[in-house]
């Protein structure tokens, strides 16, 4: 007794490694994370490296279809009329959202019950599988099919996101999850860049690429092949990932307490999750953040879909008459500036301004970019190159920015126990989202092709206008009373 009275201060302080001691369970792959974390004081390069890689390969399929889309159901032969295509592409666009919004939930769950780690195997094993077999398409309800189960057994989103926090020590964190947003934003960009360059390649590189070779029976093969090659690779990667989530089997009683009792100190949302997934369905600063981030996601893939048909679609349409390579130049050059935005200008961005303001900026400064649209079919040569690739540099990195944004308020609105269930339910909605926006954009486009002499938003002036609609409704969620913020600000 003399001892501990005379040593409280040396009491504690060796008190404090039985204690960390007891956090630890031997057989738990979490717990090894976590005395990694205590141990190593650095960022996870390595982890996150391999993590960036996955979820750019998860992510190259989702939109990579676009610049050969149109040229893709018109050699399906299932459009009567060429102001049709636009029609039946928003269906093949909206299938793998459809697909993601039934099954992202249960991924979701499968992650927090399971692993993370099984969920982006899967998801790895699905784009392999699937993507190549789309690219294989011979029929319209080919493509239609295998992009919708592409989609079903898509569940990373929603675990990687928890994962990149779980990996780091909390000083780290946002800065994870900024680069893994990022690189599924650069992901969104590359895959059509990849989609415009290498479709049709026994017609654009007939020195390579014969006429009656697969390529040239199947001439959106190669990139689909591309894609599923690469992520290959990202499947390798993924054994040198360690799994996050805590899974203990043994000495649960006081373990268990221990970390009770620091979870109900350290985590301010621990109370606000007590009642396990249906709590999510309270928190409103989460399903908020939710709201305005579906509503930007579905402005965003009806742009990215609109975009596409835009510019290859023919100029007595109001398009541009691109080829698919030249959109997917124009993509192109969009990742590379957009990846060199993400690591200079972004970080200072985001230090420096408070993240719902830097959304609402971003809102009102595409209502003008998106309104200029129309106008380029009027400008030629380099003029137009130029414009062209300004505006979609400046539209995609804030896409990005807005995905980045929203996707760091809503992990820090709940714990680590319901993450990949709340990004599981955040990709369910904004899925749903994404699946009505390819195809009424698409409906919308085919419409506007039709009035083109119209006295009121002629041709392709509606399908802008009717995107601009969308970014106001955003920007107007992102008030009181629709938006709740944190009572605590993470920033």
């Amino acid at each position: 007794m003399g001892d501990d009275a005379s040593g409280g201060g040396g009491g504690a302080g060796a008190s404090e490694p039985l204690l960390k001691r007891a956090r630890y369970h031997p057989n738990c792959p979490g717990c090894r994370v976590d005395r990694r974390k205590e141990e190593r004081e650095g960022f996870p390069f390595t982890e996150i490296s391999c993590l960036w890689l996955v979820t750019i390969c998860s992510s190259l399929p989702i939109q990579s279809l676009f610049p050969f889309l149109y040229f893709m159901i018109r050699d399906l032969h299932v459009a009567k009329e060429e102001e049709d295509i636009g029609f039946y592409a928003g269906f093949v666009g909206a299938s793998y959202m459809l697909g993601r919004a039934l099954t992202s939930v249960i991924w979701g769950v499968v992650a927090d019950k399971h692993g993370r780690k099984p969920v982006l195997v899967i998801t790895l094993v699905s784009v392999i599988i699937f993507n190549t077999l789309f690219g294989l398409s011979s029929s319209y309800w080919m493509a239609l099919t295998t992009r919708g189960l592409l989609g079903l057994l898509s569940g990373m989103l929603g675990p990687v996101k928890a994962y990149a926090t779980e990996v780091c020590r909390k000083e780290h964190g946002h800065l994870a999850l900024s680069l893994i947003t990022s690189s599924r934003g650069i992901g969104l960009i590359v895959g059509p860049a990849i989609g415009g360059y290498l479709a049709q390649p026994a017609d654009k590189y007939p020195n390579i690429f014969s006429v009656n070779s697969i390529f040239g029976r199947f001439p959106y093969f190669l990139p689909c092949l591309c894609i599923s090659l690469l992520s290959v690779a990202a499947l390798i990667a993924c054994f040198w990932l360690p799994e996050t989530l805590h899974k203990h089997t043994e000495d649960t009683l006081l373990n268990n307490s221990v970390e009770d009792v620091e979870e109900s100190l350290s985590d301010t949302n621990a109370e606000q999750n007590a009642g396990g997934c249906l709590s999510l369905f309270t928190n409103w600063p989460l399903l908020s953040a939710i709201t305005v981030y579906c509503i930007f996601s579905l402005q965003d893939l009806a742009y990215a879909e609109v975009f596409s048909l835009w510019a290859v679609s023919d100029r007595k349409y109001g398009g541009l008459s691109f080829s698919s390579q030249d959109v997917g130049s124009v993509l192109s050059i969009s990742g590379l500036l957009l990846l060199i935005y993400q690591i200079l200008i972004y970080p200072s961005v985001a230090k420096s301004i408070d993240p719902i303001t830097l959304v609402r900026a971003i809102a009102v400064l595409s209502i003008p970019l998106l309104a200029s649209y129309p106008f380029m079919p009027a400008l030629s040569g380099f003029i137009l190159q130029l414009a062209v690739n300004c505006a979609s540099f400046l539209k995609n990195s804030f896409a990005v920015t807005t995905m980045t944004v929203f996707s760091i308020l809503m992990n820090d609105s709940v714990s680590q126990d319901l993450r990949a269930s709340a990004n599981g339910l955040s990709i369910t909605l904004m899925s749903i989202s994404k699946t009505i926006a390819p195809a009424v954009a698409g409906v919308i486009f085919s419409w506007a092709q039709k009035r083109q002499t119209a006295p009121f938003l002629p041709g392709d002036h509606l399908v802008f206008f009717m995107l601009n609609v969308f970014t106001v409704i955003g920007l107007t969620f992102t008030f009181r009373p629709f938006y709740a913020r944190k009572g605590r600000t993470e920033h």
